[in-house]
């Protein structure tokens, strides 16, 4: 199977946590893409949904599903979402589509977040993937070498502004062992809007597509 084929699996086996009449939440990515698709196709009726980006706002509205505020919702039943790593307890690397900070916002509503993903994103050890933390820019230069004293290398993402119209640093070099306690270290760092470590937002299910089918890992 070919790398689109297994985000399109994973896309359509996500709309089985879709609970009908339900607000859900929507994340951001190619392979959210596949799961916005197959949910209009499958048509799930929905009191709304949450979005973490211009983008996804787009195609959901495209497909017809009412895209809500979030100040409007209390709670979300579901969160599905890709990844750019996903390690053994669920802990993950996102941001690679610079909507890492919304993305945790509407994680933050939900009772479950679902991650999808092809089998390319699963990991022993975090950190291979760069890095991505939104950042206040006045602070970039400082923030960048914080991440120096801890053996990082941080890159400004060029020509990139979040939605939040904020710059990106993407940091190589990073072995993440433990990963809440990197993301509640750098959450501290002045400047910082997000990190793009979700372990305090970490997935409870993981759909992972591989050539064999579509893999459930649940944490």
């Amino acid at each position: 199977m070919t790398q689109d084929e297994l985000k399109a699996a994973v896309g359509q086996a996500a709309v089985a946590y879709v609970q009908a009449g339900s607000v859900i939440g929507v994340g951001t990515g190619s392979t959210v893409n596949c799961f916005i698709d197959a949910l209009a196709a499958a048509r799930v009726p929905l009191a709304g949904a949450v979005s973490s980006s211009e983008a996804s706002t787009a195609r959901l509205r495209q497909h017809g599903i009412e895209v809500l505020e979030p100040e409007r919702v209390e709670r979300l039943g579901v969160y599905v979402d890709g990844a750019d790593e996903i390690d053994g307890r669920g802990c993950m690397i996102k941001g690679g589509g610079a909507a890492l900070t919304r993305e945790k916002i509407v994680a933050d509503l939900a009772d479950q977040f679902v991650c999808i993903a092809d089998q390319s994103k699963r990991v022993e050890v975090l950190g291979a993937f760069p890095l991505p933390v939104e950042v206040i820019g006045m602070a970039a230069a400082q923030v960048a070498r914080r991440f120096a004293a801890i053996g990082g290398q941080a890159t400004l993402r060029a020509g990139v502004r979040t939605d939040n119209g904020h710059p990106i640093l993407d940091v190589r070099g990073l072995r993440i062992a433990d990963p809440l306690a990197l993301e509640t270290e750098i959450n501290q760092w002045p400047g910082v809007v997000t990190v793009g470590i979700f372990a305090r937002h970490r997935a409870q299910v993981c759909l992972l597509g591989t050539p064999q089918g579509v893999q459930t890992i649940r944490y």
